[in-house]
């Protein structure tokens, strides 16, 4: 499947909506060109914050509000 986008005279391109889909591009979003042998790939430079989830282990014991104000440095 292919897709055609025109280059407007400010060098802007608007990524057709299936595209954006495809790639779960938001507005907002940034995105890599990387270079390749055959011409250039556009790949997400960012992601989501619930991409993020399951990273870090959640801890053994809860952390109350208070701890996490003192390790953040705040003192309320």
């Amino acid at each position: 499947m292919n897709f055609t986008s025109a280059l407007t005279s400010k060098g802007r391109i608007t990524i057709p909506a299936t595209v954006r889909s495809a790639l779960g591009l938001r507005p907002g979003a940034r995105v890599n060109f990387v270079k390749t042998d055959q011409g250039f790939v556009i790949t997400p430079s960012t992601f989501f914050i619930r991409q993020l989830k399951g990273i870090v282990p959640k801890p053994f014991t809860p952390v109350s509000i208070s701890d996490m104000n003192v390790a953040s440095g705040e003192y309320f």
